[in-house]
C-alpha cells in the first residue's frame, strides 16, 4: 500500500464504523496560545474534550498535519539520527466524545490492524498503564491477545497528555515486533527498548482528566476516546522498507536532495543524515508557511527559521552552498498534491518565503564569521584557550551560526567550544521560551471565566439585527472573582445570556457603550469574547446597584459601532484590492478593526511601490462609489469554502459559520459587523505602509470622516508650504527639489572645508595627548565641535604625520558619542584597532568593532567621553606584544 493508499484505508475504516471525516487542522492551533503547534490529532477538538464545545457528532477520524518542534513535544534535534523521528508528521486519529470508550477504542484498533491491514497478530504487543486493570483485561479476553504480551508501564510510557495543561488519561499501545534485523542484538531487547525493532504504532489515549497549570487533575464531563498512529511509521511497516525515510512518503524527495546534491542516499552515513535532515524539515517548512507562519525572531516564526537553518546548515554539508531548499519545497508540494492541494496552490509564497530566508542565511552566516574572526582574535591576545559557552550561544541564537561551524573555526586556531556553558545557556533560552508561551495561556483561559461559561453557557450575539435589547444579568466578576452584587464606582465584568455587544474577535474591536435599569447605569469600556463563546462586558458602575438575575437594557454606542462597521467593510475591500493587485500569494496575516482606523497585515515581499499604492487606493474608492450591497448568509463552512469564501489564518472555526460578501469582488468567513452597503464608507485614504517582519506588510487606513479629515489637514499643509515658498500646487514638487539639490551641494561644501579645517589641525598642539607605551606612540583625545563622518579622514591625517602610532579620537554629536581608532600598518602584528573599540566602546554604553587597522564605534553616554579615551593608554599597555 502507498501512502496516500493507507490514509484512505485509514479513513474509509472508521467511516464504515460512523465515523465523521473531519479535515486536518492548520498547523497554528486556532485560539489556543499553550500549544506552539498542533502536535496531535486531538488538538482541533481540545473543546469538545473539556465540554467547552459541542458538534453534531460524537465520533470523529482524521488526518492530521502535526509539528512536533517546540514546547513538550520536540523532536527537531533527534530528526536524521533515528529512522522514526520527524519535525512533520500525519497522525491518522479516531475520536469518541463521550460516546465508546475503552472496549470500542480496542476493538476498532485491533481489527484495522490485523483485519484490514492483516498485521500478523503474533507480532503484535500491548502496553498499558500500570494501574490500567480495564484495558489490560479487554485486550486479553476481547481482542484474545495473549497476558504475557500485555505489559503493564509506569506514567512515563503510558500516560499521555497534550502539554504542560490540558486533556490527559492513561493510554494503551500497540506495537510491533519488526524482527532481530531492525535490533540492537542485545539479549535483553524488548518492548521498552530504545532500538527500531518494537516499533509503537498506535496510542490509544483513555481522556479521563484535565490538568490545570498547578497540576491538578480534574475529571472530564465525558471520559473520552483519543488515539493517534503515524503514518510514515505505519507505512514503513507496510512497505517493508528499513525506516519512515525509505517509504514513499520521503523517499521521492530524498531522491530530489541526492540529485541536487550529486550524494547517493545509503552510500555514506555523514551524507545520509543530512539528507534525512534536510527532506524532514523541507515538509515541515513548506507546511509551517503553507499555514501563515513566516520566519521571525520569536515564538513559531523562530522555530520555523531554527528549522530553515538547520536544513541549510546541513546543505552545506552536502556541498550545497547556494540557495537549493526552496527548490525542495517544490518537490514536497508535488508529492504531497492529492491530499493537500493547497500546499500546491501556495507553492510561490512557500518558494519565495524559502528563497528570502536562504539568501539571509547566507548573509548571516558570513557577518558570523567576521564575529567569529574578532572574538577569536580578542581570546588569543588574552591567552584564552576556549571559546566561551555564552559566546557561542549568542552566535547560534542571535545570528543562527552552527555550533559545529564555531568548533571547527575554533580548532583552526587551537581553541575548544565549552560546549557544557553553550547547553547551559540553551536550557536558560529554553525554559524562558516555555515560561512565556505556558503564561500566554493561563490568562486566556483563567478559571473564573471557565466557571461562568460552564454555569450559564455561551452568550448569544444579537448585534447583527440592532444595537438594543433587553436582557438577563447572569454573572458578576469582580476583580476575577465572582459576586453577587456590585456598586457605584465598582469596575466589574458582566455576563448576559444575549447581548448586542460585540465582543473583541477577528481583529474587530469590540463595543462601548451602556448598560441600565431603573436608577442603575453602567458604563461599557470594551467588550471582549472570551473561550470562543462567552462575551464579557467590562465597565463601571456608575450610579446605583446591579444584581444578578436583574433585566437590563444594553445598548452599543451607535456611533462608535457604526465608525467600526465602515473600516471593517473597508477592510474586505483592501484585502480583494491587494490580491488584485500584488497577486494570489497576498493572505491576512493579522489585522485590527476599530472606530478611528484600520489596520491590514498580510504577506508580500517587497515595498509596495507608489503606483501600485495608487492602484490599491482607487479600486477600493470604486468600490465604495459603486454603492453595492454587503451581504451576509450563515452556512457551512464546507459549503462556504466550496463557493470559494476566503478563511483567515488563525481563526478557528465551527461547522456554521457566517459569510460576508460584496457581490462578486469579495467574500470572507466573518463575524463581525458592516456597513449596509460599500457606499456608506463615502472614502478611503491609506495612511502608511511598511514591514512589520520578514514576508509581512502592513497598511494603515481611514474611512468616512477620518478619511476625509486626513485629507483636508493634506490640503491645509500644502496650501501653507505654498504660501511660504511663493508657489502654486502645482509647481509645489519641482520647487522643493531645486531646494533640496541646492542644500545638499551646500552641505557637502561645508563638510568638505571642515574636513580641510581638522586636517590641517592634525598633529598640531597633540604632545599632552601623545605618549609612548612599550615602544608605541599612542595618541588619544577628544575633539570639539566634530561630525563623527570626519574621524576617519582625521585618523588617516594624524596617522600619516606620526609616521607610526596607534590614534583614537572621540567626539560628541547630537547627544551621543562617537569614537574611532586606526592603527598604522607596521603595528598590525601588535594591535587591532577593532579590539581596542569594542573595550572602549562599552564605557560610553556603546558598542563598536572594525577591521586592524580602523575602527569605530557610537554610545549613548556622552559624559564618559573622557573616561573612554583615557582607557586606551591602559588597554595598549596590556595588549601591545
Amino acid at each position: 500500500m502507498t501512502g496516500h493508499e493507507i490514509r484512505a484505508g485509514f479513513l474509509k475504516y472508521f467511516q464504515s464504523k460512523d465515523h465523521e471525516l473531519v479535515s486536518s487542522s492548520p498547523l497554528v492551533p486556532g485560539n489556543d496560545p499553550t500549544l506552539l503547534f498542533t502536535n496531535a490529532g486531538m488538538v482541533q477538538f481540545k473543546d469538545v474534550f473539556l465540554g467547552n464545545e459541542t458538534r453534531s457528532y460524537r465520533r470523529a477520524a482524521s488526518s492530521q498535519k502535526c509539528v512536533r518542534a517546540g514546547g513538550k513535544h520536540n523532536d527537531l534535534e533527534e530528526v536524521g539520527k533515528t529512522a522514526r523521528h520527524h519535525t512533520f508528521f500525519e497522525m491518522l486519529g479516531n475520536f469518541s466524545f463521550g460516546d465508546y470508550f475503552k472496549e470500542g477504542a480496542i476493538e476498532c484498533a485491533w481489527e484495522f490492524i490485523t483485519e484490514v491491514l492483516k498485521l500478523p497478530k503474533e507480532n503484535l504487543w500491548i502496553t498499558v498503564y500500570k494501574d490500567d486493570d480495564e484495558a489490560r483485561r479487554i485486550w486479553n479476553t476481547k481482542a484474545l491477545v495473549p497476558a504475557d504480551r500485555i505489559m503493564g508501564l509506569g506514567e512515563k510510557d503510558n500516560f499521555w497528555s497534550m502539554g504542560e495543561t490540558g486533556p490527559c488519561g492513561p493510554c494503551s499501545e500497540i506495537h510491533i515486533d519488526r524482527g532481530p534485523g531492525h535490533g540492537c542484538g542485545r539479549p535483553d531487547c524488548g518492548v521498552e527498548c530504545e532500538c527500531d525493532r518494537f516499533m509503537e504504532l498506535w496510542n490509544l489515549v483513555f481522556m479521563q482528566f484535565n490538568r490545570d497549570a498547578a497540576g491538578k487533575m480534574s475529571p472530564l464531563p465525558k471520559p473520552s476516546i483519543d488515539t493517534g498512529m503515524g503514518l510514515e511509521r505505519l507505512a514503513s511497516v507496510l512497505q517493508r522498507v528499513q525506516g519512515n525515510y525509505e517509504t514513499d512518503l520521503l523517499k521521492p524527495i530524498i531522491d530530489f536532495i541526492s540529485g541536487l546534491a550529486e550524494k547517493s542516499y545509503g552510500a555514506n552515513a555523514d551524507s545520509d543524515f543530512s539528507l534525512r535532515v534536510i527532506a524532514d524539515h523541507s515538509r515541515a517548512a513548506s507546511f509551517l508557511i503553507g499555514d501563515g507562519v513566516l520566519p521571525s525572531n520569536e515564538g513559531r516564526g523562530y522555530v520555523l527559521r531554527r528549522i530553515i537553518r538547520r536544513a541549510l546548515r546541513h546543505g552545506k554539508r552536502l556541498g550545497l552552498d547556494k540557495p537549493f531548499l526552496y527548490q525542495v519545497s517544490g518537490s514536497v508540494a508535488e508529492l504531497m498534491k492529492t491530499p493537500y492541494p493547497d500546499l500546491k496552490e501556495r507553492l510561490n509564497t512557500i518558494a519565495r518565503v524559502i528563497i528570502n530566508e536562504e539568501e539571509r542565511f547566507i548573509h548571516t552566516l558570513d557577518y558570523g564569521l567576521r564575529i567569529i574572526e574578532d572574538l577569536i582574535a580578542d581570546l588569543k591576545s588574552k591567552g584564552k584557550t576556549a571559546i566561551p559557552g555564552e559566546e557561542a550561544f549568542k552566535l547560534y541564537d542571535t545570528y543562527g551560526f552552527p555550533l559545529d561551524l564555531s568548533e571547527d573555526i575554533g580548532k583552526e586556531h587551537g581553541l575548544a567550544v565549552d560546549r557544557q556553558g553553550f547547553e547551559s545557556a540553551m536550557s536558560v533560552q529554553k525554559e524562558r521560551a516555555r515560561a512565556s508561551w505556558k503564561g500566554a495561556g493561563e490568562s486566556v483561559v483563567a478559571q473564573a471565566y471557565r466557571d461562568i461559561l460552564n454555569a450559564i453557557g455561551p452568550t448569544g450575539f444579537r448585534g447583527y439585527a440592532g444595537a438594543s435589547i433587553d436582557s438577563e444579568l447572569k454573572g458578576i466578576l469582580k476583580d476575577g472573582r465572582e459576586v453577587e452584587s456590585a456598586s457605584q464606582g465598582e469596575e466589574v465584568e458582566l455576563f448576559f445570556s444575549e447581548t448586542p455587544f460585540y465582543g473583541e474577535s477577528g481583529g474587530q474591536a469590540g463595543d462601548k457603550g451602556i448598560i441600565k435599569r431603573n436608577g442603575t447605569l453602567v458604563e461599557v469600556a470594551d467588550t471582549q469574547k472570551i473561550l470562543a463563546k462567552l462575551i464579557v462586558h467590562k465597565g463601571k458602575v456608575i450610579e446605583g446597584k446591579i444584581r444578578k438575575g436583574d433585566s437590563m437594557h444594553l445598548h452599543v454606542d451607535a456611533r462608535s459601532r457604526s465608525a467600526t462597521a465602515l473600516n471593517h467593510t473597508a477592510t474586505h475591500l483592501l484585502h480583494a484590492a491587494l490580491r488584485l493587485v500584488l497577486g494570489d500569494h497576498v493572505k491576512q496575516s493579522g489585522s485590527m478593526v476599530s472606530p478611528d482606523r484600520l489596520r491590514f497585515d498580510f504577506t508580500h515581499f517587497a515595498a509596495i511601490t507608489p503606483r501600485e499604492m495608487e492602484h490599491i487606493e482607487e479600486i477600493v474608492n470604486e468600490r465604495i462609489q459603486k454603492n453595492t450591497l454587503v451581504e451576509s448568509e450563515e452556512m457551512s463552512i464546507d459549503l462556504a469554502l466550496e463557493k470559494g469564501a476566503t478563511a483567515l489564518f488563525g481563526e478557528k472555526y465551527g461547522e456554521r459559520v457566517r459569510v460576508v460578501a460584496i457581490a462578486d469582488f469579495s467574500s470572507e468567513l466573518c463575524g463581525g459587523t458592516h456597513t449596509r452597503a460599500t457606499g456608506d464608507i463615502g472614502l478611503f485614504k491609506i495612511i502608511h505602509e511598511g514591514s512589520v517582519a520578514a514576508g509581512i506588510r502592513r497598511i494603515e487606513a481611514l474611512t468616512g470622516p477620518g478619511a476625509y479629515s486626513r485629507v483636508k489637514d493634506m490640503e491645509k499643509i500644502i496650501s501653507g508650504v505654498c504660501r511660504s515658498l511663493k508657489v502654486q500646487p502645482h509647481e509645489l514638487a519641482e520647487k522643493v527639489e531645486k531646494l533640496l539639490e541646492k542644500n545638499k551641494e551646500l552641505e557637502h561644501a561645508m563638510r568638505s572645508m571642515k574636513e580641510k579645517a581638522l586636517q590641517a589641525k592634525a598633529g598640531e598642539g597633540l604632545a599632552s595627548f601623545v605618549k609612548t607605551i612599550k615602544g608605541i606612540t599612542v595618541l588619544a583625545q577628544v575633539l570639539e565641535n566634530v561630525d563623527p563622518g570626519s574621524l576617519r579622514s582625521y585618523i588617516d591625517a594624524t596617522r600619516n604625520k606620526l609616521g607610526s602610532g596607534l590614534v583614537v579620537v572621540g567626539t560628541a554629536h547630537n547627544g551621543k558619542a562617537a569614537l574611532a581608532a586606526g592603527v598604522t600598518k607596521d603595528l598590525l602584528g601588535r594591535l587591532h584597532a577593532g579590539n581596542i573599540i569594542k573595550e572602549i566602546a562599552p564605557i560610553v554604553d556603546g558598542s563598536g568593532g572594525g577591521k586592524a587597522d580602523m575602527a569605530q564605534a557610537g554610545g549613548k553616554s556622552v559624559e564618559k567621553l573622557q573616561e573612554a579615551i583615557k582607557s586606551v593608554y591602559g588597554i595598549v599597555e596590556r595588549m601591545a606584544s
